[in-house]
């Protein structure tokens, strides 16, 4: 961690959209980027090898974190579960070829880069210790305490996903840092991502979502594709009825 990145680019929540994913990756600011960070629920929607190939075809500047959702297309192509919470798992799961399968089984948790202008910066998934654990921009202080339990106290920015709404907050002095969803936006559609260093940039890449929708449909074997396609990238979900459903997870 000796190195010192100046600007690093950070996708989360890519979940399979090729769209969204090719509109990010021709950001200026992004093919600028001295590294990419990726945290997690890369390849669970409905081009999950199209997007790992593409993601991989970027060659070591990308840096790669697993989340909830890769962990459960491993736990599912592996036998060691029968089914998956989100009902285009399956689906991606069997579309991810045996390579694939054992590229997303050996991510890690978390990863930690120097960053210009923020120090060592800790990324995950959901939180630093767990993959799935709930956090939210409005959680209890007591709450950010638990999570930041064992941080080395050289630690001062977080960047954590998993929730799909980007925001950035103080907790307990350390920055909190969340890109959103490249393409599974919640409150706003367009492929959600942030610019750090030496600060922390939200950034949102507007693209031709009706087009991405007709794509999705044509070139996606999921039988429910166009409603699927249809309902995320054009962020039908709320961030307010989001934040209400997520709330009963953030005890």
């Amino acid at each position: 961690m000796t190195e010192e990145h100046t600007r690093v680019a950070v996708l989360s929540d890519i979940h399979g959209v090729l769209p969204a994913l090719e509109a990010v990756l021709a950001e200026p600011d992004v093919a600028a980027a001295d590294r990419i960070v990726l945290t997690g629920d890369i390849a669970a929607g409905p081009q999950p090898a199209e997007v790992l190939d593409l993601l991989r075809e970027q060659g070591d500047r990308v840096l790669w974190i697993g989340g909830n959702a890769d962990r459960e297309l491993v736990e599912y192509r592996r036998g060691e579960r029968t089914e998956i919470p989100d009902p285009i798992g399956p689906y991606a799961a069997r579309a991810l070829r045996t390579d694939q399968v054992d590229f997303l089984a050996a991510l890690p948790a978390t990863r930690t880069l120097r960053v210009r202008g923020l120090g060592p910066v800790l990324f995950c998934h959901a939180t630093p210790r767990d993959d799935e654990e709930v956090v939210l921009v409005d959680s209890r202080p007591a709450r950010w305490a638990e999570v930041f339990t064992g941080l080395p106290a050289d630690i001062r920015t977080v960047v954590c996903g998993h929730t799909h709404m980007p925001y950035l907050r103080l907790a307990h002095g350390r920055l909190v840092v969340n890109p959103g969803s490249v393409g599974m936006p919640y409150g706003r559609p367009g492929a959600h991502w942030c610019l750090l260093g030496p600060g922390a940039d939200l950034r949102v890449t507007s693209y031709d979502i009706p087009a991405a929708v007709t794509r999705l449909t044509r070139e996606c074997a999921y039988p429910d594709i166009a409603a699927w396609a249809d309902y995320f990238l054009h962020a039908r979900a709320t961030d307010t009825k989001v934040l209400a459903a997520w709330s009963p997870a953030d005890p």
